[in-house]
């Protein structure tokens, strides 16, 4: 296997490691980041693929306006039960 092969393979488990974790995982911000994380190595293997549009695209939004999305109706969400106790 060439070192492409080799990197494109450990993109993957990689990303399938982040999904096995969203999937596992109980604290929602861990829940985010590995969204996140996700994102950014499918967006890599778009790269080597040799699709750039998609893996800006998939850059931009997965990794960047759905986490940062995540995270703001997260604290909302803390805040507003913070405001019932």
């Amino acid at each position: 296997m060439t070192v492409g092969a080799w990197s494109i393979l450990l993109l993957t488990i990689c990303f399938l490691l982040t999904s096995i974790l969203v999937l596992i995982a109980r604290r929602l911000i861990v829940i985010i980041s590995a969204i996140g994380l996700g994102s950014v190595f499918l967006a890599v293997i778009f790269f080597i693929f040799g699709a750039p549009f998609a893996g800006a695209f998939e850059l931009s939004v997965g990794a960047g306006l759905i986490s940062v999305l995540f995270i703001i109706a997260t604290s909302i969400a803390d805040s507003a039960v913070d405001e019932v106790d």
